[in-house]
């Protein structure tokens, strides 16, 4: 007795490759819209599709064409015409952009030349007018080059900034106090002068006795100038300005700053620094008071009104 063959299970066809892509297929297949197509079809069969048959509206339709090429020429010529004058205009700008800038550089180098003149004008009536301390005169005004032992004094921001109220500058409004701020470099050079320092200098420009450390928003100005961190401070005066800087009230504050914020210093003392002359002047006159004034006038010229009573 014969057996029935075993029953097989057919797989399913493969599907499609593209069949996840169903949406982009049915735009390339269906290009144009089944609605267009339709509209397509009846002009067709009323036989209105293709171009117009009647005289009219061929003549119509020939205006509108050449109507449509004479304004594209008029455009195409217009804008030659114009290309010429237009670059014309351009290249004179050009050159008046040049001859100005070349105008103002040669200004900045005579003021430059004659910034330099005034700087060694004021230098010499410094050394000459000066009398017995024109030397000391020329020191603190910074008139001339300074060499000799002193310190090398680096302040920086600290790596990781907070805030707080506490500490020597709570009061002073700073909400980034891992910042070195204009206050603290005004304590540090106070401090360098009242410890001896004889010349000073931050990031290797010359401060003078009339030199003024302010803040820009977080920038730090030396007589106008933006300082960047970190701040090299350099200071000649003599072999004990270390120690007498760190004793010092203000070394002190630097001290706390280094504890309290994170500030970064370090100080080392240096056996020759050399700081360079002040970049620019302050020369204020002042009149001596004469020995030879009129018996009733004192040294402002004022007349001296106080009345000596008589016995």
């Amino acid at each position: 007795m014969s057996q029935p063959p075993p029953v097989r299970s057919t797989s399913s066809p493969p599907g499609r490759p593209d069949a996840s892509m169903s949406l982009l297929t049915n735009v390339m297949e269906h290009s144009l819209d089944e609605g267009y197509a339709e509209a397509a079809a009846r002009q067709k069969a009323d036989g209105t599709a293709g171009m117009p048959r009647s005289v009219r509206t061929k003549l119509g339709l020939a205006a509108g064409l050449v109507v449509a090429a004479a304004v594209v020429t008029l455009g195409a010529a217009n804008a030659r015409i114009a290309a010429p004058v237009v670059a014309k205009e351009r290249e004179g700008l050009v050159e008046r952009v040049e001859a100005e800038t070349a105008g103002a550089d040669k200004l900045e180098k005579d003021v430059e030349v004659l910034r330099t003149d005034v700087g060694e004008r004021q230098r010499k009536a410094l050394e000459q007018h000066g009398g017995d301390q024109g030397g000391l005169v020329a020191l603190l005004s910074g008139a001339t080059p300074v060499e000799g032992p002193g310190i090398k004094l680096v302040v920086d921001d600290a790596k990781e900034t907070g805030s707080g109220d506490a500490g020597p500058r709570g009061n002073s409004g700073f909400s980034d106090t891992g910042r070195v701020r204009d206050r603290d470099m005004q304590r540090v050079v106070n401090g360098l002068w009242q410890s001896g320092a004889e010349a000073v200098s931050i990031n290797g420009q010359r401060l003078t006795m009339l030199s003024a450390i302010r803040a820009a928003g977080d920038a730090i100005l030396v007589d106008n100038k933006p300082l960047v961190p970190p701040y090299t401070v350099l200071a000649v005066g003599g072999k004990d300005l270390n120690t007498a800087f760190n004793d010092s009230a203000d070394g002190q504050y630097l001290h706390v700053l280094q504890e309290s914020y994170g500030i970064r210093t370090s100080m080392s003392g240096q056996d020759m620094v050399r700081l360079p002359a002040a970049p620019s002047l302050i020369v204020r006159v002042a009149q001596p008071q004469t020995t030879d004034a009129p018996k009733g006038v004192d040294g402002t010229g004022k007349t001296d009104k106080t009345e000596k009573g008589t016995s």
